[in-house]
């Protein structure tokens, strides 16, 4: 069992925590923040100046504040990062680009299809954090919670931006959503 040292200065303590969960939560998490971030980096560069721009820089803020948080709990936890985040950076890239290309719609297809999948992806996480002890991992559930909670208004925004007047909407959609859960099976392990 580890220790029960006090990490940093915020009262967090290793003490009974079940470390490979919580690695693999903090790994992953970081990795789809990292993801997400290098989407809207792609769909601003395509709609940065468009009416839609505002809209997609204001998720992409928010994006930025998550990433932010996963890495410092990184550190808290001393949890190492997926080794595929160069391969997220290209690929979270040329997906935002990608669907920006095919216009506004495009994108906020794209938004639908990644913050439904990660909305899904941390409620899960939740339910294991709350099947092993919700007291133990209130901090890290209130955050979960929190962003679970963002990323359900970036799918609604989405929404409301005519996601479902992409071309092939359903496609678009469902093709994204495979590659989200691959990405998530993957960084999970690697």
């Amino acid at each position: 069992m580890y220790s029960p040292c006090r990490l940093c200065n915020t009262g967090a303590s290793m003490r009974n925590i079940n470390k490979p969960v919580l690695d693999r939560i903090i790994r992953v998490d970081h990795a789809g923040e990292y993801g997400a971030n290098r989407i809207y980096a792609g769909q601003m560069a395509v709609l940065g100046r468009t009416s839609v721009g505002p809209i997609i820089q204001q998720m992409w803020n928010q994006e930025k504040d998550h990433l932010k948080k996963f890495k410092e709990l990184m550190i808290l936890y001393r949890v190492r990062p997926t080794v595929l985040l160069p391969v997220w950076n290209v690929a979270g890239f040329m997906l935002g680009a990608g669907s920006a290309l095919l216009g506004k719609e495009g994108a906020m297809a794209c938004t639908v299809a990644v913050e439904e999948s990660i909305s899904q992806h941390y409620n899960n996480q939740i339910r294991t954090l709350m099947e092993e002890d919700p007291e133990k991992y209130r901090e890290l559930l209130e955050t979960i919670k929190k962003f679970r909670d963002e990323e359900l208004e970036h799918h609604d925004i989405g929404l409301d931006h005519d996601a479902e007047l992409a071309p092939a909407y359903s496609i678009l959609k469902n093709a994204i959503q495979i590659g989200c859960k691959s990405a998530i099976f993957l960084s999970e392990r690697i």
